[in-house]
């Protein structure tokens, strides 16, 4: 039983590996390919690409949950493991309504993918094996931003503009990953509780069976309105009208180190040569800070000693001097710069060694902030974990979305000062919930 589970966990990381792969690739290096397309007709924006995705992706998490108690969790992974496929191949011949179709579509399979992720990942896991196994899941998961980017790294560097021939054969290759991830979920195997439900169910002519289905749908919907009614009451309480500016925080420096800084680096006309393979560079250290601190953080903080409170205050520190960096070494015209490449002149000369040294710092600091996110969440609310969990990744996609769509038409400038503002209120205020639990904890003992 054991080693099935540990199988399914392992299967289910490297799906996600595959799958993520592509799509962060993609994210990555979307608004850079947007701008190079050889089609007079095409005039979509990456930025908005994402931005609808993020911004359905918030909304759609109400309703994966019923979604995946009907059809199940591995038929819910395939299935959004598609969509996610349909939206790299796009890039392969782009049509415009087709990119902001599958933007959509992609969303919805977000929800799905997450929700039934999180269902299956529990369902194969025991008391003793969750930390385990959702360590194995996060570790593969991450190295998602390792191998794509590397790609783009070598087939890019030294080129000034993307060609359509070179473009193709980047998104069939992201295809190919994405495909293997979505039919890896295929060899899932069943869990116990699954079999035990199959077993129950032999014999069962045909109309039970559906009734059986009707059943579980109906389970499923009146579970879905309780989970809408116990958001609606969190969304009141205090501690989570206190960690909102944190959250929304995490969802604007998510749009800006996934999307909207590697398109700076990849439009500034002082790295000559090199800025479109430095795109690629740039996910990869993103990734390596990503994967230093979630392990790092994940063992400082099971010493009590080593507060929440400091790894946040870290992050604040390490965003705020990567923010200054990025403001003195990348010009201000960057970000919404179409057709050419950058205009103005930064107050530095441009510093690809600066460059890459941000990106990492962009990755440690997010992992700060979202691993003390969780943390804190799963304290505060175990009894009421999936309707928090659910409010954080409503927020932060909100606001993912919203700064996706202000990206393209924001210098770096303002990009960057919104962020500082938002991230101070966002710490102070996630001081103030830790030493009210603090306090509360305090209290009990007494």
């Amino acid at each position: 039983m054991a080693d099935r589970r540990t199988f399914n966990v392992v299967i289910l990381g490297l799906g996600f590996l595959f799958i993520f792969t592509a799509f962060t690739t993609c994210g990555n290096v979307e608004q850079t390919v947007v701008k190079s397309l050889e089609n007079g007709t095409f005039s979509g924006s990456g930025y908005h690409s994402l931005g609808i995705i993020y911004g359905v992706f918030s909304f759609s998490n109400l309703l994966a949950p019923t979604v995946v108690a009907v059809i199940g969790a591995k038929m819910t992974m395939f299935m959004s493991g598609l969509l996610y496929s349909g939206y790299i191949a796009v890039f392969i011949i782009p049509s415009l309504w087709a990119f902001y179709l599958t933007s959509v579509l992609i969303g919805v399979g977000a929800a799905l993918l997450w929700t039934a992720q999180g269902h299956f990942l529990v369902e194969n896991s025991e008391a003793s094996t969750i930390n385990r196994n959702t360590g194995m899941f996060w570790a593969l998961l991450q190295c998602s931003m390792l191998f794509g980017n590397l790609y783009i790294y070598f087939d890019w560097n030294g080129r000034t503009e993307i060609s359509d021939r070179s473009r193709k054969n980047i998104f069939l290759s992201l295809l190919v990953a994405s495909v293997l991830g979505t039919l890896s979920f295929l060899v899932l195997r069943k869990s116990h509780h699954e079999e035990e439900m199959l077993s129950e169910e032999e014999g069962q002519s045909l109309l039970s069976t559906r009734m059986m289905y009707k059943h579980r749908a109906n389970t499923a919907l009146q579970d879905a309105k309780s989970e809408f009614k116990t958001i609606l009451q969190l969304l009141k309480a205090k501690t989570i009208l206190l960690l909102s500016p944190c959250m929304a925080y995490s969802g604007l420096e998510l749009s800006f180190y996934s999307g909207v800084y590697g398109t700076c680096i990849g439009a500034t006309t002082q790295f000559g040569e090199a800025a479109k393979g430095l795109i690629g560079m740039s996910g990869i250290v993103v990734g390596i800070g990503e994967i230093v601190g979630g392990g790092l953080f994940g063992l400082l903080c099971k010493n009590n000693r080593f507060r929440r409170t400091s790894v946040v205050f870290l992050g604040m520190v390490v965003h705020f001097v990567a923010f200054y960096l990025i403001f003195l070494n990348l010009p201000d015209d960057a970000p919404v710069v179409f057709n050419t490449t950058t205009q103005k002149k930064p107050y530095l000369t441009p510093s690809v060694s600066i460059a890459l040294l941000c990106s990492f710092l962009l990755g440690l600091g997010d992992s700060c902030f979202n691993t003390q996110l969780y943390s804190i969440l799963g304290r505060v609310y175990a009894e009421q974990s999936t309707p928090a969990f659910a409010i954080f990744k409503f927020i932060q996609s909100v606001f993912a979305a919203v700064a996706f769509f202000y990206s393209g038409y924001l210098l770096l400038m303002w990009q960057l000062l919104l962020m500082i503002i938002l991230g101070f209120t966002g710490t102070l205020c996630f001081f103030v919930v830790e030493r009210m639990q603090n306090f509360s904890v305090d209290l009990q003992e007494y």
